[in-house]
């Protein structure tokens, strides 16, 4: 917005000048969404405990200690993600770029399934919510309607093609398998933060550094002198949702102030799916899908290890782990909780410098 109002007022070397540049922009996203999380998270959770009374309920089959220790805490905290995140892309992003508003649909729209979820589940006191089928019917519509929009914006030469990292100039042209393809990365993406967020702080960080990543590969892709030189797929108009990315850094610094070991709220899927959903429109917008799962690769991790244990269990009656996902399998080794999540931070850091990687190793 804030792009629109004051660029026509510059004639250069001016103070609305800075409006122009995505980097200036990117900064006052992160600001906007902090400050945001800081003054608005605490009426955000005191509403929560109010419309919540017994807060989450906790899985009987889950860990001993988180019924003791976790019990009354509020969820839906997303919706302070959300919140920052959108009023920042909408003040300090340009509205005419249509990647911004796939990222944004995607993001709001699983958002929206989340919270229904956990309204759900915390209106019950249960933890069923949502069922699972009806859950991943509409995330698969709504990541199906961003592929083809993305697919649409996209140049000529990359429309339903697949980037091969570390290999310049190779492309995967899927045909009409794209389409089910980025539909796949999108949903996958929003179900394995969604499974990771199990302890406090343990999603949001990965998520943020994720973030980071994606925001500087869209910035980079987005420039044809960068891709140039890099030997990139350049796609222009992606370098935009770095705005997203600085948004949703910010926010989710403001919201780890508040859950913070012990946490005093939870993210919910109304964040966990959110925030999933969000990095894999960003992947598929800047053609760097399969890159995301270097980057994200923690998120895969924690999504395959639900995956080993049900299969192995269905088939040979044994669990392959003490418990799924793989956090709560350190849990029962005995680990500490901060050790899990400040390790699983690490993890998520070298992932992150290894995705960063791909744009120069080729």
């Amino acid at each position: 917005m804030l792009y629109h109002l004051l660029t026509p007022l510059s004639e250069g070397g001016d103070i609305f000048n800075l409006f122009r540049y995505i980097s200036f922009r990117a900064g006052g996203a992160f600001l906007t969404s902090l400050i945001f999380a800081f003054l608005f998270g605490r009426p955000i959770i005191n509403w929560l405990r109010r419309i919540q009374k017994k807060g989450q309920p906790i899985r009987d089959d889950g860990p001993q200690r988180h019924i003791v220790e976790k019990a009354g805490t509020p969820t839906m905290g997303g919706v302070m993600i959300l919140g920052a995140l959108v009023v920042s892309t909408l003040l300090w992003a340009r509205l005419d770029n249509g990647f911004v508003w796939i990222v944004l649909f995607v993001t709001l729209g699983f958002g929206l399934i989340g919270f229904v979820d956990d309204f759900s589940k915390v209106r019950k006191f249960s933890v069923k919510g949502v069922p699972g089928k009806v859950r991943l019917a509409i995330g698969f519509t709504i990541s199906g309607i961003a592929a083809i929009w993305a697919t649409s914006l996209q140049p000529a030469g990359l429309q339903n093609a697949i980037a091969v990292p570390f290999l310049k100039d190779v492309l995967i042209h899927a045909g009409l398998f794209y389409i089910p393809f980025a539909m796949l990365v999108i949903a996958g993406a929003a179900n394995a933060v969604n499974l990771t967020d199990g302890l406090d702080g343990l999603a949001i960080m990965p998520a943020m550094i994720a973030a980071g990543t994606l925001g500087i590969i869209a910035y980079v892709v987005g420039r044809s002198d960068f891709t140039d030189y890099l030997q990139l797929h350049y796609v222009p108009g992606t370098g935009e949702t770095l705005i997203i990315c600085s948004a949703l850094i910010g926010a989710g610094l403001g919201f780890l102030w508040y859950n913070a070991p012990p946490a005093m709220v939870f993210m919910g899927d109304t964040g966990s799916l959110a925030l999933g959903g969000g990095l894999g429109a960003i992947a598929v917008s800047t053609k760097h899908e399969i890159v995301l799962g270097i980057i994200g690769g923690l998120f895969v991790v924690e999504a395959l290890s639900v995956i080993v244990q049900v299969a192995s269990f269905k088939l040979t009656g044994k669990r392959v782990f003490r418990m799924a996902p793989i956090h709560h399998h350190f849990e029962q080794k005995g680990w500490a909780e901060p050790t899990i999540v400040i390790r699983f931070w690490i993890i998520a850091v070298i992932l992150g410098l290894i995705g960063l990687a791909t744009l120069k190793l080729r």
